[in-house]
C-alpha cells in the first residue's frame, strides 16, 4: 500500500469524530465536496469502503484501522511540532478515554500540569467519557489514543499500566437512612428503596448489594441520574442509595452530609491505564501521550493509594 495522504486522514478522522460531512467539513475549512474527494480517494488507495454512510455516519472495520492510523498520525505530528519550537496552524486533538468517576475526582488535578503546558503547544487534549468496563473498546476501535479502563490486558501496539483500586461504598443522607430504612440498610429492606444509577451500563449497586447480603442478580428500585456529581448531590438529598468511589464520598461522610452504609462492604475497582506505543525515541524527549499517561499514572497513585482511599468504621449505619 502506498503513503497515505495526511489530508484523507484527516478528513477521516474529522468524519469520525463529527459524524457527518457538513460538519467534518466545517471542522477542516474546507469544502464538503472536498471531504467527499478525499475519503473516495482514500477508499480507492486501500480497496475498501471506509464510512457507512448513514446518520451519524459509521466507519467501517477497514475504516476504523485507519482512523487508528490517524489518531497516530495526529499525535505525532503534534510531537513533532512541539520539539521543532513550531505551534500548530490548528490545534490537533489528542483523545482519551476516562470513566466519569475517574474524571470526577482525580483525572482533572493529574493532568493540569499537561494541559497548562498545553496552552503553550498548541494541541487539544479530548477526554471522551464512558462506563470504565466499556473505554476500552473506544481504544480498540481507533477512537482514542489512550484510555482509563477494568480491563488489565493490553491490545498489540499498546502499553497498559495499572493506576490502582477505586473502593465503592454504600451511602446515603442521614435523614434517608433514618426514614427510609429505620436506621440501617438490611437484607430485608434494600428491595424496598430507591437506589441511584449513573445510566443503563452501571451495575455498581447490585454488585455491592450482592456482596453486602449474598443476594444473586438483586432487583433494584432505581433512579437514574447520569452525573457523577449530581449523583453524589443526590444521595445527600435524600433521592436514595449511593453507590460511590470513597475518595469521591469521603468529605461528605466526615462532614455528616452522607452516611456510609456497610463500611465492611465495598467493592473494589481496579484502573488500568492503556496507551498506544509509539513516538518518544531513544534519548528523546517523552511523546505528548507518553507525558498524558504518566500524570495520569502519578494522579491516580496520589488519589487512590493509602488509607484514605478505605471507609473507616467511624461513620456507619
Amino acid at each position: 500500500m502506498k503513503d497515505l495522504d495526511p489530508a484523507a486522514l484527516d478528513c477521516l478522522a474529522a468524519l469520525a469524530d463529527e459524524g457527518a460531512f457538513e460538519r467534518a467539513a466545517a471542522r477542516l475549512a474546507i469544502t464538503q465536496s472536498a471531504v467527499s474527494q478525499r475519503l473516495r480517494a482514500l477508499e480507492t488507495q486501500v480497496g475498501q469502503p471506509l464510512v457507512i454512510r448513514s446518520r451519524p455516519l459509521q466507519l467501517t472495520d477497514a475504516g476504523k484501522v485507519l482512523l487508528r492510523f490517524a489518531r497516530q498520525w495526529h499525535a505525532l505530528r503534534a510531537d513533532a511540532a512541539r520539539e521543532l519550537g513550531a505551534r500548530l496552524a490548528s490545534a490537533e486533538r489528542l483523545p482519551i478515554a476516562v470513566n466519569a468517576d475517574s474524571l470526577a475526582t482525580w483525572v482533572l488535578p493529574a493532568l493540569d500540569p499537561v494541559v497548562q503546558a498545553g496552552h503553550r503547544d498548541g494541541y487539544g487534549l479530548e477526554l471522551i467519557v464512558d462506563d470504565q468496563d466499556f473505554t476500552h473498546e473506544w481504544l480498540r476501535q481507533g477512537a482514542v489514543l489512550g484510555c482509563v479502563s477494568t480491563v488489565s490486558d493490553a491490545l498489540r501496539g499498546c502499553r497498559v499500566q495499572p493506576l490502582g483500586v477505586m473502593h465503592y461504598t454504600a451511602v446515603a443522607s442521614p435523614a434517608f437512612v433514618r426514614v427510609q430504612l429505620s436506621g440501617s440498610l438490611t437484607r430485608e429492606n434494600f428491595a424496598r428503596v430507591p437506589f441511584l444509577v449513573f445510566n443503563r451500563k452501571d451495575d455498581m449497586q447490585a454488585q455491592w448489594v450482592a456482596r453486602a447480603f449474598g443476594v444473586r442478580a438483586p432487583r433494584l428500585q432505581e433512579r437514574y441520574v447520569p452525573s457523577s456529581d449530581a449523583y453524589v448531590r443526590a444521595a445527600a438529598m435524600g433521592w436514595g442509595v449511593g453507590v460511590a468511589p470513597w475518595v469521591q464520598v469521603r468529605e461528605a461522610v466526615e462532614r455528616g452530609a452522607l452516611l456510609a452504609l456497610r463500611t465492611d462492604v465495598t467493592v473494589p475497582v481496579a484502573l488500568h491505564w492503556h496507551q498506544w506505543q509509539f513516538g518518544g525515541g531513544a534519548g528523546g524527549p517523552p511523546s505528548l501521550l507518553d507525558q498524558i499517561g504518566g500524570a495520569l499514572e502519578r494522579g491516580a497513585r496520589a488519589a487512590l493509594e493509602g488509607e484514605h482511599s478505605l471507609p473507616r468504621q467511624s461513620r456507619v449505619a
